[in-house]
């Protein structure tokens, strides 16, 4: 669907919500007014309202009364996107985790790495590559790129004791993020690393996260099929 065929009120949520995703506009600068908006869509206040009002609702505005609408800090836009630790999952379970540390380089951008993080081929990025283990048994192989723009310390961390995750969730609040989900067979150093065949069918997941101006990260995780599913829970 194009964006001059999503519901008016949808309209205005993606031109406000576009503008905080770029950094054009940044955490606490105003939000334009109802009546510039009404103006600018040729919609009603009530249209306008309900943008307003859901963009609230997910944390990417706050609305004071007498003060109008601003953007809301990057902690609270954060808190709406829901970004699982691994390590959480596993406590979670009752289980210990664990994590093998592979890689931890600042490399160049390659000409795939470079558009998916907004850079220009050859510029540098951190890159990690971690085995976590769920009561020592291997169940996920990640395989991480890191804007140094948006977590400037991140190559510092140990991460036998904090996640990547973890750590950008801290230091690069997130303010958009998307991932996709595909069956595949496993490389031969994710087998390796996996401890199994390498025609153990596997789930990957292609993750990207947005911090401000800044995209953060993307991320392929990697589990073996027979370890791990992934679960969720929707609510009206």
């Amino acid at each position: 669907m194009s964006k001059r065929e999503l519901p008016a009120y949808e309209q205005v949520k993606a031109f406000i919500r576009g503008h905080i995703s770029s950094g054009d506009w940044k955490p606490g600068d105003p939000v334009p007014s109802e009546s510039a908006l009404m103006a600018q869509f040729g919609v009603s206040r009530m249209t306008v309202n309900r943008a307003l009002r859901e963009l609230a609702a997910e944390g990417m505005v706050t609305r004071v009364q007498g003060s109008g609408t601003r953007v809301a800090q990057l902690h609270r836009i954060s808190s709406r996107l829901t970004i699982r630790d691994i390590h959480e999952e596993v406590v979670e379970r009752g289980h210990t985790h664990a994590t093998r540390v592979l890689t931890v380089a600042r490399e160049a951008a390659s000409a795939d790495v470079a558009p998916a993080l907004g850079l220009a081929p050859g510029a540098p990025v951190f890159h990690t590559v971690l085995i976590h283990l769920e009561n020592g048994i291997p169940i996920q192989y990640e395989d991480r790129y890191v804007n140094p723009a948006a977590a400037p310390d991140y190559l510092l961390t140990d991460f036998t004791q904090t996640t990547p995750t973890h750590h950008l969730l801290l230091h690069a609040p997130l303010t958009e993020a998307s991932y996709a989900i595909e069956a595949c067979l496993p490389t031969a150093d994710e087998a390796r690393e996996l401890g199994i065949k390498r025609s153990e069918p596997c789930l990957a997941m292609m993750r990207r996260t947005v911090s401000g101006a800044n995209v953060a990260s993307v991320a392929r995780l990697v589990y073996p099929g027979t370890r791990y599913s992934f679960a969720g829970q929707f609510q009206a």
